[in-house]
C-alpha cells in the first residue's frame, strides 16, 4: 500500500491561543527503514519525536507487542536505539506511543529491514526506434532491493553520468530517463545505473539501444507532463518535500513553478535539474498550499498541480468538525479512528463513514489527539491531528474596523467587521446613535460586512460595528470620508504613425484638489517601466502625457493611461497603428527551369499597414559576392502579383533566390531563400579574352588567354579549341584542350624561326556543342637570349638576330629590358641597340636580374623574349690597400703595401692594379701584379701621382687615393737615396 495519507479539514475560523498547553503532536515519526547488515557501530536508530505541553513520555511496540527496555533496546529521548541488531530477531513493524495529560497518540507503523541490492537481468533490452523531434521514455526497471537508491544513466559507456538539462530528466521516483525532444546526437546505447545509498553497492542494466527512424521528422506539439507529483500530499512540520515535474514536447518545454494563492515561493526553496525538481526543506505551516508546475512551449502549455497540507486544528465551541482521511492501496484500505490512542467511541454527534469523521456541535470534551488509521493486508499507516476547542467573547484587538476610509462620490464602499469570537458573533451597525437597517443603498451582509452604494457627501461620518455572542459584546468604529471623483479630461486618441517618427499620447485629468493623482501607462496589457524603455517617456508636468520616440513596428498596439488616487482609479485607451516597410514574403517556390530562366511564385507577407507596391528578385550563386538583383519578366513586379520569371541566368549554375517587398515606407526584409536549383546546360556563348602569346624557348610558339570562369562554362566537359597559322597562310592548325582551367598552349617545332608571326584564335566547347572563338590576333614565336656576367656591375647580353624575309618588316633595332627580381617588368631599365649584343652596366653586386629582349621595326616593338635570370658577381673589396711605403732610387720607385682581405659578401682579391702619371694632368699608365710590392722605372725630374687598387672578379676595389712622389735633382739622385713615407693627397 502506498505510504500516503491525506487529511482534509474544514475552514477553522474564530480561533485564539491564549493557553499554550496542548497534547502531543509528532514532529518526527518512525519510517520504514533499511539498514546495512553490518555497520561500523553495529547499531540501529529509529526516530520518534513529539512536541507537547507538558512534555510527552514514550513507549514502543514491535509487531504489536510493547518493548521492554534491556541490553538490546534503549530509549534516547523518544528515539529507540537497538544495539547489536540481528535480522531475524529485530526485523519487524515498530510503532512509537507518545502520551501527556491531554492524551495519547500512536505513530505510523515503521517496517525495519536490512539493505540489499540484486543485479539486473542480463537479458538484452529491445531497441527503441524514434523519430527526430519525438519524445522518448527509457525504462530503468530496477532489480529487487531494499534501502534508499539513486538512479543515474550512462550514455555509450562513457565514464561520466548523463547530464540532466531542460531536455533530459532522470526521475528518482521511477528511475526512468525522459528525453523531451530527440536529436540526432541522442542515437546510442543507454545504461541505467542503480546505487544503494546505504551499502554503496552499484549495478548496471543491459544497454538500451536508441536509433532514429528515417521515414519522417516529428512536428511541433504542445507539452505533455509525463512526470508529476501527487494531487494532495500530507506534510509534517520540519520534513523535506521534493516535487518532480517534467514535460515532453517540441520545442523543448520550459518548466516554471508557482503557488496558486499568488504568494511568492518560499525563499528556502531549491530548484534542481533545470527546474524539474522543487524541494522545500524544513516544511512549515506557511509553506502549505497548492503548488503548480507549468510546462510551456510555443505550441501551448500544460499545468500539473498538487496541494501540500499541514494539519492541525483549533475549532470554536458549538462549531461542526469534518475531517476526511484518504489513502490508496491494493487491496483498498479500510479506516479506523483513534482518540488519544484508543478507538473512538461513536455517539449521536459523532459519525464515521469510511475515512470521513464528522462531529457536530463540538464541546470542550471533544478536545484531544485524533488519528486516522488506514490498513490492508500489507500494513497500516497513520495520520494525526490535535483538536482544540476554544470559547471567547467578541474581540476586535487583532482586527478592528478600518479607522478611516476614503471613497469618491457616487462610488461604493465595503466596511468589514471581523471580530475574533467563539462561537461566532452576531453583527449590527450604527451611524452615530442610530442602528442601520437594510435599504436600497445600505446592506449588512451575512458575514457582517456593511456595503453602501451610490455614495453622496451626506454619507460621510462615523460608523460603528457591534458584535455579540453568549460570552459578551464588543464594538469598533471607523470614519468614512467622501471625495470628488477623478475624471480624464483629455484622453489619448488612436493615431497612425510611420516607423522612425515620434508621437505624444495625451492624458490630462481633473478631480479633488486634495488628492495627488498617479499616472501609469500600459502597453498591450503590460505596465511600461520607463527606467528600462528607451522609446517611452512621461512628459507634461502635472499631466501624464506619453511620448513614444523613434517608433518601431513592435510599438503597434493598445495603450492605456491609468490614473490612481487613494480613493479611485480611472483609465482611457487608444490604439497606435505603426506603418512600416513590408514584412518578408513567404512560401517562395521555384517552378519551371530552363538554361537561362526560372519561374518563381510566393505569398505576401505582412504589409505593416502600408500596401506593397513592388517586388524585386535577388539571386545568389557559389560565384557571386552576396545577393545580386536579377532581371525579371515583368521588369517591375507589382505588389498585387505573386509570380515572375527570372531571365538572363547562366546555364548550368546553382542558384538560390529570394524576394524583397517594397511599399511607400521603404524596402522590407527579404524572404527565406529558395531551395538551391541548377539551370539546364547549353552551348557556351562566351569566347576567351585577352588572347596573346610570345616568348618561350627557341622553336616554340606560346599562346595564352584568360580562362572562362566556371559560371560561364554552361555545361559539363568544358574545354578550349586553339587554332593558329603562319601569317599570310590559309590553313589553320587546331588542337583541343579538355581542361576547363587551361590558359596556355605551347606548340613546338624546331624549324620555326625566332619571332615568326602567327595568327591565333581560341574557341570553347562543352558536351552541348562548340561555342564562339576569340578575335584573331598575331603572336610571335620565341627568340633565344644568352647572358654573361662580367663583374658586380656589368652583364653582357647577346642573342641570335632575326632572319629577314621578304614578307617581314625590316628590323631597325632591339630593346633590352633589365629589372631586379621581385620588381615588375614595367619598372625595367631599357637599353636600345642596333646590333644583337648589349653591355649593361651600373648594376648592383650579388643581385638577381631578369633580362628580356624584343625586336623593333617601324611598326613598333614586338613581343618580349622569355625573361632570363642572371646574377651579378659579388662587389669588389671595399677596403683600399693600406700602409703604402715607397723608396725612390735613381730612376726607380720601389712600392709596397699590406694585403687587402675581402669581407664575406665581397669578391676575393685576385691581384692589384697600380696606376701612375706625371703631375695631375699627365697620361695614366697601368701595371697589374699579384704581389704586394712593385718596382717602377720612371724618368727623373718630374713629380708622380700613384694609386693602388685591389683586383677581383667583381671588378676593381677601392683606390688608395693619389700618392704624390716629388721630383728630385740629378745630383741628388746620383749620390743619395731617400726613404719617403706615405703622403696621401685627398682631392
Amino acid at each position: 500500500m502506498e505510504r500516503r495519507i491525506i487529511l482534509w479539514k474544514m475552514s477553522l475560523d474564530f480561533l485564539y491561543d491564549l493557553n499554550t498547553r496542548h497534547g502531543p503532536v509528532f514532529t518526527q515519526e518512525p519510517s520504514d527503514s533499511i539498514f546495512p547488515l553490518r555497520s561500523e557501530d553495529n547499531k540501529v536508530f529509529i526516530n520518534c519525536k513529539a512536541k507537547g505541553n507538558p512534555v510527552p513520555h514514550y513507549k514502543w511496540k514491535v509487531d504489536g507487542r510493547y518493548i521492554d527496555m534491556d541490553l538490546n533496546y534503549n530509549l534516547v529521548e523518544g528515539n529507540l536505539l537497538i544495539n547489536n541488531p540481528h535480522a531475524t530477531h529485530h526485523g519487524g513493524v515498530y510503532q512509537c506511543i507518545a502520551t501527556n495529560v491531554f492524551g495519547t497518540i500512536i505513530s505510523r507503523e515503521a517496517k525495519v529491514q536490512f539493505a540489499y541490492l540484486q543485479n539486473f537481468s542480463r537479458k538484452p533490452r529491445n531497441t527503441v526506434s524514434v523519430r527526430e523531434g519525438q519524445a522518448v521514455v527509457l525504462l530503468c526497471g530496477p532489480p529487487p532491493h531494499n534501502g534508499e537508491i539513486k538512479y543515474s544513466w550512462v550514455f555509450n559507456g562513457r565514464p561520466s553520468f548523463l547530464l540532466q538539462d531542460t531536455r533530459r530528466f532522470v526521475s528518482q521516483r521511477t528511475g526512468n530517463l525522459y528525453i523531451a525532444k530527440v536529436e540526432a546526437s541522442d542515437v546510442g546505447n543507454y545504461t541505467c545505473v542503480v546505487r544503494n545509498m546505504m551499502t554503496n553497492a552499484t549495478v548496471y542494466s543491459s544497454p538500451t539501444p536508441v536509433v532514429l527512424r528515417r521515414d519522417a521528422v516529428m512536428g511541433e506539439y504542445e507539452p505533455k507532463i509525463e512526470v508529476q507529483f501527487s494531487e494532495t500530499l500530507h506534510v509534517t512540520k520540519g520534513s523535506s518535500v521534493k516535487l518532480e515535474c517534467f514535460a515532453l514536447g517540441n520545442p523543448v518545454p520550459s518548466i516554471t513553478w508557482r503557488r496558486t494563492d499568488g504568494n511568492p515561493l518560499p525563499g528556502k526553496m531549491k530548484i534542481n535539474h533545470s527546474n524539474g525538481v522543487l524541494e522545500i526543506p524544513y516544511f512549515r505551516p506557511e509553506d502549505a498550499g497548492v503548488y503548480e508546475c507549468v510546462a510551456e512551449n510555443s505550441r501551448g502549455k500544460n499545468v500539473a498541480k498538487g496541494q501540500l497540507i499541514f494539519q492541525n486544528a483549533h475549532m470554536a465551541i458549538e462549531a461542526n468538525l469534518q475531517w476526511e482521511c484518504r489513502a490508496s492501496g491494493k487491496p483498498k484500505p479500510v479506516y479506523r479512528w483513534l482518540k488519544n490512542g484508543e478507538p473512538l467511541v461513536l455517539e449521536d454527534r459523532i459519525l464515521v463513514e469510511g475515512g470521513r469523521l464528522a462531529v457536530s456541535r463540538i464541546n470542550l470534551l471533544d478536545s484531544g489527539m485524533y488519528q486516522c488509521l488506514a490498513e490492508n493486508e500489507h500494513g497500516a499507516i497513520y495520520a494525526s491531528a490535535e483538536l482544540k476547542v476554544v470559547a471567547s467573547s467578541p474581540d476586535f484587538s487583532n482586527s478592528p474596523v478600518k479607522k478611516s476610509m476614503l471613497i469618491q462620490r457616487g462610488g461604493e464602499v465595503i466596511m468589514e467587521c471581523r471580530p475574533h469570537a467563539s462561537p461566532r458573533a452576531s453583527i449590527s451597525w450604527r451611524r452615530g446613535g442610530e442602528f442601520l437597517k437594510d435599504s436600497t443603498r445600505w446592506t449588512i451582509m451575512e458575514d457582517g460586512t456593511l456595503r453602501i452604494s451610490n455614495i453622496s457627501e451626506s454619507d460621510g461620518g462615523r460608523y460603528t460595528c457591534v458584535a455579540r455572542n453568549p460570552f459578551g459584546t464588543s464594538s469598533s468604529t471607523g470614519t468614512l470620508v467622501v471625495k470628488e471623483p477623478t475624471k480624464i479630461t483629455v484622453p489619448p486618441l488612436s493615431v497612425d504613425a510611420t516607423v522612425g517618427e515620434s508621437i505624444v499620447l495625451p492624458c490630462e485629468v481633473c478631480g479633488d484638489s486634495s488628492l495627488d493623482p498617479t499616472f501609469k501607462w500600459f502597453f498591450n496589457g503590460k505596465l511600461i517601466d520607463f527606467n528600462r524603455q528607451d522609446h517611452f517617456e512621461m512628459i507634461g508636468g502635472s499631466a501624464g502625457d506619453l511620448m513614444v520616440r523613434n517608433i518601431q513596428l513592435k510599438h503597434s498596439g493598445k495603450y492605456v493611461c491609468m490614473v490612481h488616487t487613494v480613493v479611485d482609479s480611472v483609465s482611457a485607451a487608444a490604439h497606435l497603428i505603426v506603418r512600416g516597410p513590408p514584412g518578408a514574403p513567404e512560401g517562395l517556390i521555384v517552378g519551371e527551369i530552363t538554361d537561362s530562366t526560372a519561374q518563381l511564385s510566393w505569398e505576401s507577407g505582412p504589409d505593416n499597414h502600408s500596401p506593397v507596391t513592388t517586388y524585386s528578385i535577388q539571386a545568389r550563386t557559389p560565384f557571386s559576392i552576396g545577393w545580386q538583383a536579377v532581371r525579371t519578366v515583368p521588369d517591375s513586379v507589382p505588389g498585387q502579383m505573386f509570380h515572375a520569371t527570372v531571365i538572363e541566368l547562366n546555364p548550368w549554375v546553382d542558384y538560390e533566390f529570394r524576394v524583397v517587398a517594397s511599399n511607400n515606407v521603404g524596402v522590407g526584409e527579404p524572404s527565406m531563400q529558395s531551395k538551391q536549383i541548377r539551370t539546364k546546360a547549353a552551348v557556351p556563348d562566351v569566347a576567351p579574352g585577352n588572347v596573346s602569346g610570345g616568348g618561350g624557348r627557341r622553336g616554340e610558339l606560346v599562346i595564352q588567354w584568360e580562362p572562362i570562369p566556371e559560371e560561364l562554362q554552361s555545361g559539363e566537359e568544358f574545354g578550349y579549341v586553339v587554332a593558329f597559322r603562319p601569317l599570310g597562310t590559309s590553313t589553320w592548325k587546331q588542337t583541343v584542350l579538355a581542361s576547363p582551367d587551361a590558359s596556355r598552349y605551347t606548340f613546338r617545332n624546331d624549324s620555326i624561326p625566332p619571332l615568326s608571326q602567327f595568327e591565333v584564335k581560341v574557341g570553347v566547347y562543352n558536351n552541348e556543342g562548340e561555342g564562339p572563338s576569340s578575335h584573331v590576333v598575331v603572336v610571335y614565336s620565341a627568340e633565344e637570349v644568352w647572358t654573361r656576367t662580367l663583374s658586380a656591375s656589368e652583364i653582357e647580353v647577346y642573342w641570335e638576330p632575326i632572319t629577314q624575309t621578304a614578307s617581314s618588316w625590316k628590323i631597325i633595332g632591339y630593346e633590352v629590358l633589365c629589372w631586379e627580381e621581385g620588381m615588375q617588368e614595367s619598372d625595367a631599365e631599357m637599353v636600345r641597340v642596333t646590333d644583337p649584343a648589349a653591355l649593361l652596366s651600373g648594376l648592383k653586386g650579388s643581385t638577381v636580374y631578369l633580362i628580356s629582349v624584343r625586336a623593333q621595326n617601324s611598326a613598333g616593338a614586338g613581343p618580349s623574349s622569355p625573361a632570363v635570370n642572371v646574377t651579378t658577381k659579388k662587389p669588389p673589396p671595399s677596403q683600399p690597400p693600406g700602409n703604402i711605403e715607397w723608396n725612390l732610387t735613381n730612376s726607380k720607385i720601389f712600392l709596397s703595401w699590406e694585403h687587402v682581405k675581402a669581407m664575406g659578401n665581397e669578391s676575393e682579391v685576385t691581384g692589384y692594379k697600380v696606376l701612375y702619371r706625371q703631375n695631375w694632368l699627365g697620361k695614366t699608365s697601368v701595371v697589374e701584379t699579384n704581389r704586394t710590392s712593385m718596382e717602377l722605372q720612371v724618368p727623373s725630374g718630374e713629380d708622380y701621382l700613384i694609386e693602388i687598387k685591389a683586383l677581383s672578379d667583381g671588378g676593381d676595389g677601392s683606390s688608395s687615393g693619389p700618392i704624390r712622389i716629388p721630383k728630385m735633382s740629378t745630383n741628388y739622385l746620383e749620390y743619395s737615396t731617400q726613404l719617403h713615407c706615405l703622403i696621401v693627397c685627398i682631392f
